[in-house]
């Protein structure tokens, strides 16, 4: 199991950091993140989520961070297809792979928010239509000119340029909450990205589901040839020498989660064609009413909090249960800086060596 780090570049108010503040030393964090032998980092793209998420335009950051680092997988978790004109992705894709040598991982997803599909002029009953012509799309745009006739893009002998370095294209992922979504990515090849809102007793159900189409489809297999992907699920956490301090500072967690639920909340509340799922996710609707605190969030396997020894123990299961990246929101960004910085060290020196391969590079 290799291990990912994951950024919303949150700026909750409580805390008294800017804006510049958490982009800098995010940097600085990966830097360190990098030198520390950790495979890879997660930049999410929001919009309009005042102090819960910062990061609408993650190819500049994720550009930034590709001349801070050296070996560090740098993804995007995810760019909104609906929201985003495909040749333009693939333009800025194959940028981002240039400037980081071939250590770009691409996600795709249909978004979730109403107010952004308003803004950005599109519809929500075409999202999966956008995710379908736009991974034909993404496939074709390393090679020499093509032709796309679809319903939502229509195009002749169009030559995409830059060329991405990774051939013929970066590894793919796709956000997947629904059933159907885990399906669908096993039948493409391409890697799934669950949470970080779901409990462990349903991803676990997704992840079963997604290595049998898996194998059904490509066989027993890991992984596709020269594909980089699995089964990705993301999960906060938090790693002290002591571990009431650990708690203590996990509490912020609740502010995360919380308002990460709150997110979802216009999705729960009424029916939107193809997102039906989210009304079966029965479990929310009660957090959403009586709230989230660090042992509920813990029992769900959501958060993992402690020391070492503590961490090392409840990361292990996700590796024996066969979760192939494990993507940590390490302080959720409701922690400062410095002690995010001493979770990272004490994660690399005493807790990864028992979950990860010396070759995960």
């Amino acid at each position: 199991m290799k291990i990912d780090l994951f950024y919303e570049l949150a700026v909750p108010a409580h805390l008294g950091r800017s804006e510049a503040q958490v982009y800098h030393e995010t940097l600085d964090e990966l830097s360190l993140a990098d030198a520390l032998g950790f495979h890879g980092a997660w930049l999410v793209e929001h919009h309009f989520m005042r102090e819960y998420s910062h990061s609408s335009a993650p190819e500049v950051f994720l550009a930034a961070a590709s001349q801070r680092t050296q070996h560090l997988r740098l993804g995007h978790a995810v760019v909104v297809l609906p929201y985003n004109h495909v040749v333009r992705v693939a333009e800025r894709v194959a940028a981002l792979d240039i400037l980081s040598q071939g250590r770009l991982e691409l996600g795709v997803g249909r978004g979730f928010s109403p107010k952004e599909y308003a803004l950005f002029g599109s519809q929500m009953a075409d999202s999966r239509l956008h995710m379908q012509e736009g991974l034909q799309i993404l496939r074709q745009a390393g090679g020499p000119a093509f032709s796309h006739q679809g319903k939502i893009y229509q195009f002749e002998n169009l030559d995409i340029l830059p060329k991405p370095v990774q051939h013929p294209h970066p590894p793919l992922w796709t956000a997947a909450v629904s059933p159907a979504t885990f399906q669908w990515a096993a039948q493409e090849g391409i890697g799934v990205l669950s949470g970080p809102f779901k409990p462990w007793f349903m991803i676990k159900q997704d992840l079963r589901a997604y290595k049998k189409s898996w194998e059904k489809q490509h066989g027993s297999g890991p992984l596709l040839a020269g594909q980089n992907n699995g089964f990705a699920m993301t999960i906060g956490c938090l790693c002290l020498e002591d571990a009431a301090e650990a708690r203590r500072l996990a509490e912020g967690f609740t502010w995360y989660y919380q308002r990460l639920l709150d997110q979802t909340r216009p999705v729960l509340a009424q029916l939107r064609e193809s997102y039906e799922y989210y009304h079966r996710l029965g479990f929310l609707e009660p957090l959403l009413r009586r709230g989230l605190n660090l042992r509920l969030l813990e029992s769900m396997g959501m958060v993992v909090v402690g020391d070492p020894d503590t961490c090392r123990k409840k990361l292990s299961r996700y590796a024996r249960a066969g979760v192939d990246r494990l993507i940590l929101a390490v302080g959720a960004g409701m922690v400062p800086s410095a002690v995010t910085r001493r979770s990272l060290q004490l994660l690399a020196e005493e807790v990864i060596p028992a979950l990860s391969p010396p070759d995960s590079h």
